[in-house]
């Protein structure tokens, strides 16, 4: 105890806990400057992440604007009851999770192909190029984008359209039928961010040994073999990571994107828990109600996200936590 500062003496008598803390303190001493420099990130989430979950005692409140949370009356569960019963109910849930499920299926496997197909291009000015032009599109705001697919798909010139007259079909008003919403929605989604999130499956194929290669060479392997039996296996922790990641956002279809290329025509199946929620909060005013509307899709994707940790870590042996 000799040499200890009466603050570490007393943190020690407190346990392991007291402990932890005297370690702590010691770093944060020798490594300020390390977290003068996180500051703003936990300033930022603490503020725009954390204090606003303040709010989510609306979700069991009749709130009223001028009684404010805290006068607003406690109405209990009675918004998910009004939400489970609510005539649009199924066609909510099954909206958001047939398009997300669809964007599971469609999104994910695509950049893991890429990635393993540029890892194979041993030109770099070509591998360079098709990166550049594969990312580019990830930049193109949501807005923007939703305003190019509104142009190619339109019938008069429209390349869609242009394309279908080549084939001998007729014009088609893709964005007013129902039944392709999803998939414009989807594979849009797919060309925009195939080759951003190849990205990190690109990095982890840097990591593979060499030595796996050569040795599956020299016994004959394939290209297609290699990639089976080496890269695969080497890069699964990751994509099991981001498969878990996806899964947690199951119920999380964006908002924007779905409002934007949503029309009186294609509406019901373009009506998600996200565009309902600013129906019913910002347009209609009910506060409470999309609150617990926005409450119960947010403890649905955390109930999924560990679900699929859980039997990520007993099938797999792979786990975020």
């Amino acid at each position: 105890m000799a040499g200890k500062t009466k603050r570490e003496k007393g943190l020690i008598n407190q346990g392991p806990a007291g402990s932890f803390l005297v370690r702590l303190w010691k770093n944060m001493q020798k490594n300020w400057i390390l977290y003068v420099m996180i500051l703003p990130v936990v300033a930022y989430y603490a503020v725009f992440a954390y204090a606003p979950m303040y709010g989510i005692q609306l979700a069991f409140k009749n709130y009223r604007v001028k009684e404010g949370i805290l006068g607003s009356p406690w109405v209990g569960f009675e918004h998910f009851k009004r939400f489970f019963s609510a005539y649009n109910f199924k066609l909510l849930l099954m909206n958001t999770l047939g398009i997300s499920v669809y964007s599971i299926l469609a999104g994910f496997p695509i950049p893991i192909i890429f990635a393993l197909m540029l890892n194979y291009v041993k030109n770099k000015y070509l591998k360079k190029t098709v990166q550049m032009v594969s990312y580019a599109p990830y930049f193109i705001s949501t807005v923007v984008m939703c305003g190019m697919i509104t142009i190619f798909m339109g019938t008069d010139s429209g390349i869609f359209n242009i394309i279908r007259g080549f084939l001998g079909m007729e014009p088609v008003d893709a964005l007013s039928k129902p039944g392709w919403f999803k998939s414009i929605y989807v594979w849009t989604g797919v060309w925009q961010g195939m080759g951003w999130s190849s990205i990190i499956y690109i990095s982890a194929l840097s990591g593979v040994d060499m030595q796996l290669h050569e040795a599956a060479i020299v016994d004959g392997a394939t290209k297609l073999q290699r990639i089976i039996h080496v890269d695969l296996p080497s890069i699964k922790p990751t994509i099991v990571m981001l498969l878990i990641l996806q899964m947690g956002s199951l119920m999380g279809v964006g908002f924007e994107k779905v409002f934007l290329l949503q029309n009186t025509l294609n509406k019901s199946a373009a009506s998600v828990i996200s565009t309902y929620v600013y129906e019913v909060g910002l347009i209609n005013s009910d506060y409470g109600y999309s609150t617990a509307v926005g409450l119960f899709n947010s403890v649905i994707n955390v109930i999924l996200i560990v679900t699929a940790n859980q039997l990520s870590k007993k099938l797999a042996d792979e786990s975020l936590f």
